[in-house]
């Protein structure tokens, strides 16, 4: 869950784990650690027609969650960070 300073700006307040609710290092409206934001606008054909959903997870929380996949998250291993 991201909270913003204000609706005009992109400027972080908070990032807090939606499933731990392990409140995540944020300085000078940057985030500082690992963290998986998830984003989805249902679409047809779905129960959500018409919904968007987000959320975060901290690191932790996203590994336990990928380690119950039936097939392996993809891998790749970059050379720079932007």
């Amino acid at each position: 869950m991201r909270k913003f300073l204000n609706d005009n700006t992109n400027e972080l307040k908070t990032v807090v784990c939606n499933h731990c609710q392990k409140e995540l290092k944020v300085k000078n409206g940057i985030l500082m650690e690992g963290c998986f934001h998830g984003e989805i606008t249902f679409g047809y054909f779905s129960n959500k027609d018409g919904k968007k959903h987000s959320f975060d997870l901290c690191e932790e929380c996203y590994d336990k969650m990928t380690k119950s996949f039936a097939i392996p998250v993809e891998e790749e291993e970059l050379s720079e960070l932007l």
